[in-house]
Order: C-alpha cells, then sequence, then structure tokens
C-alpha cells in the first residue's frame, strides 16, 4: 500500500521543474496546484490519451502490466507524495538496520507504492530496489529541509545515473554543506570538534602571532556573542615547539585562517573568513592533501574562486605556523601531509580570469613563494631530511599520544606497559603524557605513529613502526614534483627571477653529512631564485630514486629504510606515483607496464602477453588496490585490517 496522502480535495499538482535542478530549485517555491472537477484535466501533467491501436500492425503489442500500474503515459512519471507520512513509512518498512539510510543490508522488501501524479495519488507505481529507495528518502529529506508538505517528484530523479545523480549532488548540495567560513558569521559551526575528548565543548581559537587586528576582530565577536562562550588565545611567534603543542592538548582549538578586509557597511572597514571546503563527518576543518583532491573537484564544478582561497589558506598556514598543516587544530601544529601545494596552484591559476592577469601572476608568485619556503624548512630540513642519502621522510616533532584519535584507539598498545607499572591504561596514559614516566619503546612507537599520520595513509602495515625512517618512493615523487614545477613557474612566468620576500635558512645542495652539520646557512634573501637551480635538484633528486628505491629485479619502486639502509620490499600502489609526477624514465614505464619494451608494431594480444606482474599485481575489478595481499600478510583479530592495506 502506499503512504497515505493528505492534501487539499479536489486539486491537482502542476509542479514542473528540470528534474536535475538544484534541490533549491526543484523543492523551493512551495506546493503548486490548480482547481480540478474531473481527472480529465489531469492531461496539464503531460498525460495525452493515445488512438486506438491499429490492430492490423504490429507496434500494438504491449507487455502486461500489473493491475495497480500507471497506464503508459506519453509524459515522464511522477508522484504525488506526503513528505512526512513517506519518510516514517520508507524508515519503518526498509530501514531495518536503524541507520537512516536504505543500503544493500537493509532486509526490507525493497518495494514501495507511490501514488502517481497524474491521477491525484489514485494510482500506484511501484518502486523497487536498494539504489531507487536510498534516492526516494535522500529527496524525502531534502524536500523537508525546504520545508515542503507535499511534493510532485520525477521518477527520473530515483533512476538516474548513479555517476550523474552523485556529480550533480557534489555540485549542487555537497559543496555547500561542507562550506566553513572562520569569522563571527561561521564561528558556531567550525569550531565544532567531534575529535575533542576534553569534556569541554565551549568553542576556542588560536590566533597566530603578528595578526593584532585578527586577534581583535575575534574579541569583538566573542564580546557581541556572549552565548558562545569564545575563548580567543594568541600564539607565541614558534607556535610548533613539541612542548608547547603538547600543552595545549587539554586545551584544543580551531587555528584562525586567512581573512580579507572589507567594508563594514558603516564607513569603516572589518573582517571576513575566506570559505574552505571540509571533508565532512569528524573532519571539520581545513585538512592538507585532502584539500588538493577537492581543488580538482572545484574546478571541474566551475568554482575557481573557492579553490583559489583554499590556496590562499595554506599560504597563510605556512606563514604563520611554519608548514601546511595537517589541520587547522591546534593538536596538529607539528605535522603536515603530502604536499601537493604547486601543482594545486598551477592548476588553479590555469583557470583565473584572463582579464587581470598581472593580479593573478602576483597570487602565483605568493603561492610559489609560500611552496619554496615550506620546501627549505619541512621537507629538506632537518628531521625530515636525511642527508646521508638526501631522501626526505615523513618524521614530525610531537610529544605523547596524539590526543585527536578515538578514546581507545590505542589501547591495545598501552595494555603492556600499564600492566609493567601496575597501573590502568587511563592512568599510564596520563603519566606517560606529563613525563612522570619514561618509555622510550613507547617514545619510538608514536614517532612513527605521528609519521604515519603525516604521511596520509594512516594506518597501513607498510609503515608499521618505521614510518619515520622511510623515504617512501610517493614522498620522493611529490618533492620533484615540486621541484620541476617551481623551476617552470620562475622561469616561465616569472623570468627566470624570483625574489623571496621572507627571511628563512635555505637548504644545502647537494645535500651531504658534512653539509647538514655546518650549521652557517644562506639566507632566502641574499639572491634571486632562478629554475636551473630548481631542475637540478630534480635531477638530484630523479638520481636518488633511482638508486635507493628503483628495484630492477622487481620492476617496482619501494621505498627506503634510512636508517636499516636497505628497501621495504611492500608492494604499493605509490610505486606508480613516479609516472603522474614525471620522475620515472622512458624505461622504468615500461618496465612497471611490460616484461620489454614493447614493439610499436605489437599487437594488442601481443602486448597483453608482454605485460609484466607489475602493474597487474595491483589490478582489480574496477581499478588497482592499494597494495598486494602478499605484502599485507594474514589478518586476524590480533592483526586486524588496515584502511590503506589490500583491499
Amino acid at each position: 500500500m502506499a503512504p497515505a496522502l493528505n492534501h487539499p480535495p479536489g486539486v491537482s499538482f502542476v509542479e514542473e521543474r528540470p528534474t536535475d535542478s538544484d534541490a533549491a530549485t526543484y523543492y523551493g517555491g512551495g506546493d503548486s496546484y490548480t482547481r480540478s472537477r474531473t481527472y480529465s484535466t489531469s492531461h496539464i501533467h503531460g498525460y495525452k490519451p493515445k488512438k486506438a491501436p491499429a490492430f492490423e500492425e504490429d507496434w500494438h503489442l504491449r507487455p502486461r502490466r500489473l493491475s495497480h500500474d500507471e497506464k503508459s503515459v506519453t509524459g515522464p512519471r511522477r508522484f504525488l507524495i506526503d513528505v512526512e507520512e513517506t519518510i516514517r513509512v520508507v524508515l519503518e518498512q526498509e530501514d531495518t538496520d536503524g541507520d537512516f539510510q536504505i543500503s544493500v543490508t537493509d532486509a526490507g522488501p525493497k518495494m514501495m507504492a507511490l501514488g502517481t501524479a497524474t491521477s491525484n495519488g489514485f494510482k500506484t507505481f511501484d518502486i523497487r530496489g536498494t539504489y531507487m529507495l536510498s534516492n526516494l528518502l535522500q529527496e524525502l529529506a531534502l524536500a523537508r529541509d525546504h520545508n515542503r508538505k507535499r511534493i510532485v517528484l520525477d521518477e527520473a530523479r530515483l533512476t538516474e545515473n548513479p555517476v550523474d545523480r552523485l556529480s550533480r549532488m557534489i555540485k549542487h548540495s555537497f559543496w555547500h554543506s561542507l562550506t566553513r567560513r572562520i569569522d563571527g558569521d561561521g564561528l558556531e559551526i567550525i569550531t565544532a570538534d567531534p575529535k575533542n575528548r576534553t569534556g569541554r565543548i565551549n568553542p576556542r581559537i588560536y590566533v597566530p602571532h603578528g595578526e593584532p587586528a585578527m586577534a581583535e576582530y575575534y574579541r569583538k565577536v566573542a564580546r557581541e556573542k556572549p552565548h558562545m562562550n569564545l575563548d580567543v588565545q594568541v600564539l607565541p611567534e614558534k607556535p610548533d615547539d613539541p612542548a608547547f603543542v603538547k600543552s595545549l592538548n587539554s586545551k584544543p582549538g580551531l587555528l584562525a585562517l586567512a581573512m580579507n578586509e572589507i567594508d563594514d557597511g558603516k564607513g569603516g572597514k572589518t573582517l571576513k573568513g575566506i570559505p574552505f571546503i571540509v571533508p565532512g563527518a569528524r573532519f571539520n576543518e581545513l585538512y592538507n592533501w585532502d584539500s588538493y583532491f577537492i581543488a580538482l573537484g572545484l574546478l571541474v564544478d566551475g568554482q575557481i574562486t573557492m579553490a583559489k582561497g583554499m590556496v590562499d589558506h595554506f599560504i597563510f598556514e605556512i606563514k604563520h605556523y611554519g608548514k601546511i598543516l595537517n589541520g587547522s587544530r591546534s593538536y596538529y601544529l607539528c605535522r603536515t601531509q603530502p604536499p601537493f601545494l604547486t601543482d594545486m596552484a598551477l592548476q588553479i591559476y590555469n583557470q583565473l580570469d584572463r582579464t587581470d592577469v598581472d593580479a593573478n601572476r602576483q597570487w602565483l608568485k605568493r603561492a610559489i613563494q609560500a611552496a619554496i619556503k615550506e620546501y627549505h624548512t619541512i621537507w629538506v630540513a632537518e628531521p625530515r631530511m636525511d642527508p646521508k642519502t638526501g631522501l626526505s621522510r615523513y618524521r614530525p616533532d610531537g610529544l605523547g599520544i596524539p590526543p585527536e584519535t578515538e578514546a581507545t584507539h590505542f589501547t591495545q598498545v598501552l595494555e603492556p606497559f600499564a600492566r609493567k607499572h601496575g597501573i590502568s591504561v587511563l592512568e599510564f596514559s596520563e603519566k606517560y603524557n606529563n613525563g612522570v614516566i619514561k618509555e622510550p619503546e613507547l617514545d619510538e612507537y608514536f614517532l612513527h605513529d605521528r609519521a604515519v599520520r603525516e604521511s596520509g595513509h594512516d594506518t597501513t602495515y607498510r609503515f608499521e613502526k618505521r614510518c619515520a625512517n622511510l623515504g617512501t618512493i610517493d614522498l620522493q615523487s611529490l618533492l620533484f614534483k615540486y621541484e620541476v614545477d617551481i623551476g617552470t613557474a620562475i622561469r616561465e612566468i616569472f623570468d627566470d627571477e624570483l625574489e623571496l620576500e621572507e627571511e628563512f635558512d635555505l637548504a644545502p645542495f647537494p645535500p651531504s653529512v658534512e653539509a647538514y652539520a655546518n650549521p652557517h646557512r644562506e639566507s632566502s634573501r641574499s639572491r634571486m631564485q632562478r629554475s636551473d637551480e630548481w631542475f637540478d635538484r630534480a635531477d638530484f633528486r630523479k638520481s636518488i630514486i633511482d638508486k635507493y628505491l628503483w628495484n630492477e629485479q622487481k620492476n617496482l619502486f619501494f621505498d627506503y629504510d634510512t636508517v636499516r639502509e636497505k628497501q621495504i620490499l611492500y608492494e604499493s600502489v605509490t610505486s606508480f606515483w613516479p609516472l603522474w609526477a614525471g620522475c620515472a624514465s622512458d624505461e622504468q614505464c615500461w618496465k612497471l607496464v611490460y616484461v620489454v619494451t614493447p614493439s610499436m608494431f605489437m599487437t594488442v594480444p601481443d602486448q597483453e602477453l608482454y605485460r609484466t606482474q607489475s602493474l597487474r599485481k595491483f589490478e582489480v575489478l574496477g581499478g588497482v588496490v592499494s597494495g598486494t595481499e602478499e605484502s599485507r600478510g594474514k589478518i586476524s583479530l590480533e592483526r586486524p585490517n588496515r584502511q590503506w592495506d589490500y583491499p
């Protein structure tokens, strides 16, 4: 039976909206209907009676229809739906696991009859299957968000191609719902932190040293919105000191980001936060490498200004926090993530409005200057740089247990140490974090754990208890691309000369133990940056990738352990990142895909015959897996699967 309808008697609903429009357009504007005496007016919905079939011709043959199905009509099928009642029935009948979603794990009948609009809800048609029912629930939720009591819903929105639907939802709905801004209007949403386990829910914002106008702005917001109980704190000049960052664990807060100065409408000036996109769910802040892939999607959907603003935030973070942070919360101050800034900035630059070339050039200049600072002070500076090999590593500073994890995340790791000291895990955690108990073995464990989180590949057995020592193939590929991107930008856009405006130390080149032991460093302001230096750096990095990470016998790139001085033969799909970054030679590219360099005259079957196992190891239906099952090893209750491992 179809859900009950409750609408004025003697009316016909006549909503006509494009089926692929956004929710605000499709559900906005309220109910539309006309008075109707008889069913004969149903032609206004697209229903037009057909002529009697010419029985002497074959085209009159029709499939048998069920008695409760609507007769075939020339227009698209549409349903007349009472929003709240239908939501109730869908959840009661289909959502058997109670998670407010319709999925393959629900045990409902996966079928529901809906009243058709052409019959004013009198006749029904079955909605069948998980996909249509889940779309129905989503559409009903959107209608309710727009305060609709009843709707006319096009069947086309329930049967829409999944890729088209997801793309449309991202463009018209998801970007909007994931947009955040750090200012008086956006603070109440962005300060909410599901990862905060301190018990204090009042918001706190940390403003960087050297931004007095920003600090005063947030103090004014706190005064004007006393209900928020906003705590405004100013960070010290060096905000990423490990001991200081650990001291903030009991008072976590949001980190201020870039703002624009605007007119306040009263003849003065005020500040306004630059909007950005968050990943969502537990992750309600600006993230590093997530933002690169988000930016690519924004560019596809024409949201260039939003993507550009996210680069502005990264420039701000490098200036004030010393790095592009893992995320914009106080407990991330010591940690960054895989570097994508140069490619992100160049992709956006190529799509900027060409009417203001000088402004575009100045914006890219700021981004490249920031990337150069990050490169020298983070990626080729100790402790992330290994001077002996020249390989860079994920090796962040930090003390104690990462506070942003779930409460029981490290219980299994901490239990043996707690038993050793004869205390509970909770008491041990507090004493270890406060430095009362010293455990060098645990210090080493959390060094690698923080490195795994900085790598973005949290978690995987590939990095278990060794990540901070690894020169990974993915990081070397990204830094090679940094070096090529910076060199190319300097040569092609800045006439082969780029002056650095911020003062910082330049890392020695070429790297060596002796060069890094020398405390003298060249200043960033001492000379112009030119392309040949950056291309030399790229050539050097390619040479150490070939020396330490390429395995000729296995035709794959592997991570290199700089402490044990050996390759780690964990087969990861990141072995193919050099193809994207451009640091794999032609011969290596072929060996990653073919046993021998194939002739251009080979047939497709011959090419398939000569393919190596390198790529095939990762190929599954639908794409490639992150690593091989063999490298992952056996899985058990004591050794559970990890997010970045097979499958």
